[in-house]
């Protein structure tokens, strides 16, 4: 069942990055690339206001209060605005792949000792 819309709102959709908005991002060794594309709300769905002069945002910021994770506007897909993850525009991506590359190191430790998890 879909959502109600207020007037002057636009249904979105978070999604992955693509090329424009990973190229240049930090990416740790070894790390690949579609962890570096992945968002920490990617598939979430909602709504948007469109601006006083009837366009859409150009970038959502999470949490409200705090925003650490961008998502940058992309394109309309039939009635839905498509976010995408924007790496290179969140100040915690650095840190989110920092634990990500910790992850994939403890991984491989296990596996070189035999253990698989």
């Amino acid at each position: 069942m879909a959502a109600t819309l207020l007037r002057g709102e636009v249904a979105c959709v978070l999604q992955a990055a693509e090329y424009q908005q990973y190229n240049g991002a930090y990416r740790p060794e070894g790390i690949p690339l579609h962890e570096v594309r992945r968002g920490p709300y990617d598939g979430q769905r909602g709504a948007v206001m469109r601006t006083t002069d009837g366009e859409l945002p150009r970038t959502l910021a999470f949490p409200a209060g705090d925003p650490r994770v961008v998502y940058e506007y992309d394109r309309m897909k039939g009635t839905t605005a498509v976010y995408r993850y924007a790496p290179n525009l969140s100040p915690v991506h650095r840190a989110l792949m920092d634990a990500v590359a910790e992850q994939y190191r403890e991984h491989a430790a296990q596996q070189a000792k035999g253990g698989q998890q």
